[in-house]
């Protein structure tokens, strides 16, 4: 009966205008405000993608690391153990290490991680080589796979550079005393290839034979930095991670994807709420014009307050009914924002309609993408705010006493 009440009050011709102004201006906000919030979350949703995407290029299912030092001791047992979990696709050892490459005068700080021959198989990096051939070489003779900030600041084209790069290991030693020729390996490589995934690796990896690593660094054969391993389906990622916790024990970690990323998703899960608050704002604005629009419904709707108190009608009644009308209000102005951002947000997914400036991004639109629980999100803020702002002249509404009787 309120709904119906306030239906009527919505669609009536009220006798100031400034009413219809003020309800349509409202509307209007909300219609913004909710647009705004369902694309701008549906934009980091993509950007989200994107980023896991070409993460999961790099980093994969699982990695068995140290718990503690830099590096690990694998057996020969766990190793065929770890081959004998069935849900267990493929895995690789290796061993990374900070190192400088040098190329004449140009030289650069580098991660380098030498990786065996199934490197290939469990990440995507293979598949991202922008020159050259994904080939690393052997113990003699190894080969460097360099990310594409690297081979920039060495000023070198990977695939067909016109000399060997230098490369200078720290090895790790009991002495005090710095002696070059036993703390530092220094040897030379040509360059095979480059990949280009994201800033982040490509400015920061190269990649190398593990044997060739291991013996600069004078390790032993079955010592590594990690193993990352790559399932047959993700959907199995706790029974396989509990698997292999078992196999490797106490002393080593099994991080997922997320473990290995804890920081990146952190991050993005920070900005997304800031500009969730911030875009908030804007629903706000609308509540303010909202309570205008229902103080002043109230004050023409007096005699149809005190009929409906004549008629038996009580306060819960008549705070109720107005009440409704600002839910009406928001529920007009959240439906159609929400119809208007999957409109745009098609017509972004299907004819780019915003471009990305710059011309360096692996994409040259913003990514959309639309989520179901962004949707719940906001029509539940919607709401929780259209209550608020409906409930303060709802409530002042009830309160009052009229007359029929005119004065």
């Amino acid at each position: 009966m309120n709904f119906l009440f306030a239906w009527r009050y919505f669609k009536a011709k009220k006798s100031t205008n400034a009413i219809n102004i003020i309800a349509w201006t409202s509307i209007a906000a909300i219609i913004i405000g909710t647009t705004a919030l369902i694309l701008v979350l549906s934009v980091f949703n993509g950007f989200e993608g994107l980023v896991k995407s070409l993460y999961s290029t790099f980093y994969t299912d699982l990695k068995v690391t140290p718990a503690s030092g830099k590096v690990m001791t694998v057996s020969a047992a766990q190793v065929e153990q770890l081959k004998g979990v069935a849900s267990v696709r493929n895995f690789a050892r290796v061993l990374e290490e900070k190192a400088m490459l040098q190329n004449g005068d140009n030289q650069t700080v580098i991660y380098l991680k030498g990786v065996d021959e199934n490197y290939r198989y469990v990440t995507g990096v293979a598949g991202h080589l922008i020159n050259g051939e994904f080939n690393t070489g052997t113990v003699d003779e190894p080969r460097l796979v360099l990310g594409a900030g690297v081979e920039d600041a060495l000023g070198i084209y990977a695939d067909r550079n016109l000399l060997p790069l230098n490369i200078y290991l720290p090895r790790k030693t009991r002495s005090k005393q710095l002696d070059l020729l036993e703390d530092i390996s220094i040897d030379s490589a040509w360059s095979s290839a480059a990949f280009m995934i994201q800033q982040d690796f490509d400015n920061k990896y190269g990649i190398t034979n593990i044997d060739f690593l291991r013996s600069a660094l004078r390790l032993g054969p079955d010592e590594y930095s990690g193993i990352e391993i790559t399932l047959r389906d993700p959907g199995t990622l706790d029974q396989s991670k509990q698997a292999v916790e078992k196999i490797f024990g106490r002393d080593y970690l099994v991080q997922d994807r997320y473990q290995q990323n804890r920081s990146l998703y952190s991050i993005m899960n920070v900005e997304r709420w800031i500009v969730y608050g911030v875009l908030c704002l804007i629903l706000i604005v609308a509540a303010f014009n909202m309570i205008g629009a229902l103080t002043m419904l109230v004050l023409e709707k007096q005699k149809d307050i005190s009929v409906l108190h004549a008629l038996g009608g009580n306060q819960g009644f008549i705070q109720r009914v107005f009440l409704s009308e600002g839910l009406l209000l928001a529920g007009v102005g959240g439906g159609l924002g929400m119809l208007l951002a999957m409109l745009l947000a098609w017509l972004q997914v299907n004819y780019h309609l915003i471009p990305l400036q710059g011309g360096s991004f692996l994409i040259d639109y913003y990514p959309v993408k639309l989520r179901a629980w962004d949707f719940v999100l906001v029509g539940g803020t919607v709401f929780f705010i259209s209550f608020l702002a409906s409930w303060i002249p709802s409530r002042k509404a009830a309160r009052q006493e009229f007359s029929l009787r005119s004065e």
